[in-house]
């Protein structure tokens, strides 16, 4: 007898329970929350930014809780407002969540830029630059709770890497100091921290940097948290194709236990526009670390898998700036991604995104291509394949853009044609056979929740079909997810 699906839908103030056999079936409802939030972008909203205004996100579950720091970027600040009005803003936004659905703001970390951290970029860079903390990363140790965090000057690599701990997780936080500084001249930059522990020998890693020399590895003292031996700036760890133009920051590294691997995500092209995430992995949490045709992250190459890009569905305006991310586990061990994403076309306004991370029959992680939503897994069958999908075979475009520090120059904040994947119609035929606007071929059901595709060229690829909600028309539905040949992401969902 088929198992039927049982979704708890939470919204902020009631939880909605849909009892079907056929995702078709489902009645509309409501998605968590709007996209655009320039009703509540006001200073004076604050506490009403939820998911609003996360950048360089970096989160885990803490008993039952999860809690997620980020950037102070923020849509529209008004900092005369701010200090005009003595509103409570600080550096480095805190939130929590139970769900990984509804969140609450919860304020600022840090009241102001630590001053030894302000002093040394302000020193080393002619005084620009120390306005704000970036991308911070939490972490936790015998149950002390350590925040790492970024102040740095844009465009330069006058930067420092410092840490602050508590004994909560929402602080008071106490600065402990120095644990990577950089300045004009040094290989690296000192941002974006990420710190793993080796699964067997208990040692401490944290990785590091962006677009100046690449991304690098440093050993890290666990009962300090700081660097093993003092000065030490450590190894390199991934590089990119025309380095000196193309922008690799965000490094996020995992391990999965249940693979016995090292995965390293990172971040690639411009924030604002092309933002996208790669990801290689390791047998050791310090590399080195090969990408899906096994090239080694170090070399001057671009690297694949590509588990994000600029997208958009139908009945949406898209989402650019599709990266930084952070990676973290349930209880379950189930494992997330959380980034930003910038509503188009302006590409102004971050939302949070948190997708679900499946894992490809080889090992390699894939993404859901939709938000997750709180939706139950469910059993697929069969009869569940045949119907209209919209299909997403996510591909970097060929960047022509004029980057400052790989960024894009002020006023080209938008996508420009062909940087964005559009959605086409994918048919799933009954007799197994399927159709696109460019190709053809057929489709297999494989086992549960996994379906392949064979197209007449003999490309095959197997998708990992999941239940959850189409934010774009505010309903379930069926979700696949997968790597094509070429290693790049294929999103689909069932749009009847």
């Amino acid at each position: 007898m088929r198992k039927l699906l049982i979704i708890a839908f939470c919204i902020t103030w009631r939880v909605v329970c849909v009892v079907s056999d056929n995702p078709a079936m489902y009645s509309a409802l409501p998605n968590p929350w709007m996209d655009d939030y320039t009703g509540v972008s006001d200073m004076h909203n604050y506490l009403k930014w939820g998911p609003y205004n996360v950048h360089d996100p970096s989160c885990k579950l803490f008993d039952d809780t999860y809690y997620m720091y980020s950037t102070d970027a923020i849509f529209r600040e008004r900092r005369r407002v701010i200090q005009n009005d003595r509103l409570p803003f600080g550096n480095i936004q805190v939130r929590t969540s139970k769900d990984l659905v509804n969140w609450e703001f919860k304020g600022w970390a840090f009241d102001s830029i630590p001053q030894e951290a302000r002093e040394w970029v302000l020193e080393h860079s002619g005084g620009r630059g120390a306005t704000n903390i970036w991308a911070p990363y939490i972490f936790e140790y015998k149950g002390i709770y350590r925040l790492y965090y970024s102040v740095s000057a844009f465009g330069l690599q006058t930067s420092y890497i410092g840490l602050a701990e508590s004994d909560s997780p929402l602080g008071p936080w106490t600065l402990k100091g120095c644990v990577v500084k950089t300045k004009k001249g040094d290989k690296m930059n000192a941002i974006d921290p990420s710190i793993v522990t080796d699964a067997s020998t208990g040692k401490q890693w944290m990785h590091y940097g962006s677009y100046f020399g690449g991304l690098y590895c440093v050993q890290l003292n666990p009962e300090t948290g700081l660097t093993l031996r003092e000065g030490d700036q450590g190894h390199l760890t991934a590089r990119r194709y025309e380095g000196r133009k193309n922008n690799n920051e965000a490094p996020e590294i995992i391990y999965n236990p249940k693979l016995k691997k090292y995965f390293l995500f990172v971040s690639y092209d411009p924030l604002m526009t092309t933002y996208n995430v790669r990801v290689g992995r390791s047998d050791s949490p310090e590399g080195p670390f090969t990408d899906y045709f096994g090239n080694d992250f170090r070399e001057e190459t671009d690297n694949l898998p590509l588990l994000t890009y600029p997208y958009r569905f139908e009945n949406h305006p898209g989402w650019a700036g599709t990266g930084h991310c952070a990676v973290f586990s349930d209880a379950t061990g189930d494992f997330y991604m959380a980034h930003q994403a910038r509503l188009s076309p302006d590409n102004h306004m971050m939302v949070l995104h948190v997708r679900k991370i499946f894992w490809t029959e080889d090992g390699w992680p894939v993404v859901s291509p939709e938000r997750y939503a709180g939706v139950s897994d469910v059993l697929f069958t069969k009869e569940d394949v045949a119907g209209v999908w919209e299909w997403i075979n996510l591909s970097e475009s060929m960047d022509t853009r004029d980057l400052e520090a790989g960024q894009v120059l002020w006023g080209e904040n938008q996508l420009r044609k062909n940087e964005r994947c559009e959605s086409v119609r994918l048919n799933l035929h009954a007799d197994q056979t399927f159709t696109t606007p460019h190709q053809s071929g057929r489709w297999w059901y494989i086992a549960e929740n996994l379906i392949q595709l064979v197209d007449f060229e003999n490309r095959a690829m197997r998708l990992h079909v999941h239940a959850g909600q189409d934010w774009e028309n505010e309903r379930f539905t069926w979700l696949a997810t997968g790597l094509d040949s070429q290693g790049r992401s294929v999103w689909a969902k069932k749009i009847e």
